[in-house]
């Protein structure tokens, strides 16, 4: 059978390696998953919970081996690696029970009639993750699915595959046969993936593939839940505490060696006090250390690939070559390692300001006004999360003008529990998490009949 071995970024040394999917193989594996669901679904909400429950001891042992793997594959530090496939682990229980909460039976009634709200099954859900949190988004992409009574085929980013593999394998070891199958290979697999008999697909990556996937979906008019890409911007006011909207700016530019959706890529700074943020930012990303994710101290590890990192200087030079200001890093180095980068001097007329980069490269420029700040931070295609640091009256006006589907004020993206994870324009069509998210991974079905009279 062929293969797919896994490589250490920050070694080029193997890892591991899985055995691979052909494209025709894709048909049988969604065949048995479409055998295996209606018994599933059978079983009912509580039922089918309290198995995917079950394997929340089994996860939380094996969650230090899944987050050395992704370390080892992605290269994210080792800390980061662990602390996401025991947070995974940890929240497993809860998450599923947020879940089922969201998928229970709703009752309406007026005076004439009474109507129940079910959340059904659509049947076989193909849910395709990527590689930079190669843990937790299969786990938000497979939950609600399995909890919904779908049957699910995991096709798992192939620079991952060893910890997506270990995490669907202790999760379905708790679930009858077939019901969540991983499948492992590259585009063509997961082309395959979606052009088979399948009801659902969920999607994280990039707004490409995105677009790909809904031509593709559009003729059996498949479902699709698409997260994808961001551009997101952080727009520091002149009242902001400046200490902490730098902290936030090279936090969020340089995490996971900026292989985030909601990376902080443009920063937008009041030119009263741009220099002194900037002087911040500066000193922040000289005290970072970067290198191989399994060494202690280690804040930011290598790009997942040559082809990632080829992109991101190749943004960087255009940058350079049309003005652009090299503040700090810029320069190449050994391997997969792009050096933390601070720009200034930018324009919306350069493509690092306009494309995604994903990488760890943090681009200031300034701006005069709140409506200038606005309009800059609104000046692209994508609208996944953005922040804005300032007195707190302030800083609510202007986020509230902001097109994303996630903003922070004076803290990133993320919201209180039970908050949907959603983009807006380029960056979503779908969205995961809350309520009206677990609800997107089943089909509403409303069942009237006549009231009862008093």
């Amino acid at each position: 059978m062929p293969t797919l071995v896994s490589v250490n970024p920050a070694t080029g040394e193997p890892v591991g390696s899985v055995e691979a999917a052909a494209p025709p193989d894709i048909g049988h594996v969604v065949a048995r998953a479409r055998a295996a669901q209606p018994a599933w679904a059978a079983l009912g909400l509580a039922e089918r919970s309290a198995r995917i429950k079950a394997a929340a001891a089994d996860l939380k042992a094996a969650a230090d081996r899944i987050g050395e793997l992704a370390t080892l594959e992605m290269g994210k530090p080792l800390p980061e690696g662990k602390g996401e496939a025991n947070h995974c682990a940890d929240s497993l229980a809860e998450d599923v029970d947020e879940i089922a909460d969201a998928l229970a039976t709703e009752l309406l009634e007026d005076k004439r009639t009474h109507t129940e709200l079910h959340h059904d099954p659509f049947g076989v859900c193909a849910a395709i993750t990527p590689w930079n949190f190669p843990v937790l988004m299969p786990m938000q992409s497979v939950l609600p699915a399995l909890v919904a009574g779908n049957a699910v085929v995991l096709k798992p980013s192939e620079e991952t595959p060893l910890c997506a593999d270990l995490w669907a394998r202790t999760l379905a070891a708790h679930l009858p046969a077939d019901v969540l199958q991983a499948v492992h290979g590259a585009g063509d697999v997961g082309r395959a993936l979606v052009l088979a008999d399948v009801d659902l697909i969920v999607f994280t990556g990039s707004r490409a593939t995105g677009v790909r996937i809904m031509q593709d979906a559009a003729a059996g008019l498949k479902r699709v839940i698409l997260e994808l890409g961001g551009k997101d911007p952080l727009v520091v006011l002149p009242d902001a505490d400046l200490d902490a909207a730098a902290a936030f700016a090279v936090r969020n530019s340089f995490r996971n060696a900026g292989q985030v959706c909601v990376s902080t890529e443009r920063i937008y700074v009041h030119r009263d006090v741009e220099q002194p943020f900037v002087d911040r930012v500066l000193e922040r990303t000289r005290a970072l250390r970067q290198g191989d994710g399994r060494e202690p101290g280690v804040n930011v590890g290598p790009m997942v690939n040559a082809r990632q990192k080829q992109k991101v200087l190749e943004q960087v030079a255009k940058a350079r070559a049309a003005g652009a200001r090299v503040l700090a890093g810029g320069g190449d180095a050994p391997g997969n390692f792009v050096q933390p980068t601070v720009l200034a001097g930018l324009d919306h007329g350069m493509d690092i300001m306009r494309e995604e980069t994903f990488g760890p490269v943090a681009c200031i420029m300034s701006f005069g006004s709140d409506d200038e700040a606005v309009r800059l931070a609104n000046d692209s295609p994508y609208g996944l999360g953005a922040a804005v640091f300032g007195e707190r009256a302030h800083a609510e006006r202007v986020a509230r003008a902001l097109n994303a589907g996630m903003i922070g004020i004076n803290q990133g993206c993320g919201g209180a529990a039970g908050t949907p994870w959603v983009g807006a324009r380029n960056s979503g069509y779908g969205f995961h998490s809350g309520k009206a998210g677990h609800r997107q991974f089943a089909q509403v079905r409303a069942v009237s009949r006549p009231a009862v009279r008093a």
